[in-house]
């Protein structure tokens, strides 16, 4: 029997999983994340969500409220970028920023949890799922420290974690284990496509149902098809480019010859790969603040090649 073809996720999170019709979908994997109940009361856009010359970069694909009223920015990330640690630190702070007006008391301040869905390769590390929190540990009794606040005529603790704001980084590549566990599961549909008929798993069940690629209008199928392919085209060029700066790199580094050498000749392939990426996105018409965001050049540099 002929498997599903399934809609990919990160099509899905940017053009359909706003539709509240469809939040079941999101609600399940945020819940198997969280490992807590996720019901998502609306979708809330603002400036985040738009595209703007200087701002563009931070689009958030999906900002979502919990129950507890707590927030949830969930960003598909297609290829590789620079700074891109860094750049959902700014996108958590100013969420942050945007949900407490000016002279509102701090205790209004939202708790927000990042969670981000690369489809790139970044540092070393050989897990998929990576979870990062704040803790303010004793630099020399290494203890943890807990805050005691006075509420209701009683004291309750609270550590850092429970305000400050949380990190998930999903690495999709990495994924390749056999699903045997809800996020596993997960990890099939967001890496390959695949959903197993039997699944009960939270979320999957509606996108089995809502994400059939023969559902698809010819016109949507057509948009689809060529985002798909625009993707393609993008991880080409941006691996020929690193494959062919390497490969510079070393046969430099090797007629240099010992370690004076090869860190030279590294290091001129690691420019020439930018300089190759810069060259071949410039070909198909890439915005030059994306490239720049790509290989960490100025526009300026970029520019002048």
């Amino acid at each position: 029997m002929v498997s599903e073809k399934y809609i990919h996720f990160d099509w899905a999170v940017k053009r359909m999983l706003r539709d509240k019709a469809n939040f079941d979908i999101l609600e399940g994997l945020l819940t198997v994340l969280l490992e807590e109940k996720i019901t998502i009361k609306e979708i809330l856009e603002s400036e985040s969500n738009q595209e703007s010359y200087d701002d563009k970069f931070n689009r958030v694909d999906v900002k979502a409220i919990n129950s507890k009223d707590e927030i949830i920015i969930v960003e598909v990330q297609l290829s590789r970028e620079v700074y891109f640690l860094e750049r959902i630190l700014y996108g958590v702070s100013k969420t942050i920023c945007e949900h407490i007006s000016l002279g509102d008391d701090y205790k209004n301040v939202k708790k927000v949890y990042s969670v981000n869905i690369l489809y790139f390769d970044m540092g070393s590390g050989s897990d998929y799922l990576y979870h990062g929190t704040t803790e303010f540990t004793g630099v020399f009794t290494n203890d943890k420290l807990t805050v005691s606040r006075k509420y209701l005529g009683s004291f309750r603790k609270w550590d850092a974690s429970a305000i400050f704001p949380e990190y998930y980084l999903i690495r999709v590549n990495q994924f390749n284990e056999l699903a045997k566990t809800p996020i596993e599961e997960w990890m099939n549909y967001i890496k390959d496509g695949y959903i197993k008929d039997d699944t009960t798993v939270p979320g999957l069940q509606a996108a089995r149902e809502k994400l059939k690629y023969i559902q698809m209008t010819p016109e949507e199928r057509l948009a689809y098809e060529n985002h798909l392919d625009a993707i393609r085209i993008q991880n080409d060029v941006i691996n020929t480019a690193k494959n062919d700066g390497w490969e510079e790199g070393w046969e430099q580094g090797m007629e240099k010859g010992m370690e004076k050498g090869m860190a030279k000749g590294m290091e001129q392939g690691a420019l020439n790969e930018k300089i190759e990426t810069v060259k071949k996105m410039k070909a198909l018409g890439a915005d030059l603040s994306f490239i720049a965001n790509v290989t960490g050049l100025t526009v300026d540099e970029i520019d002048k090649i």
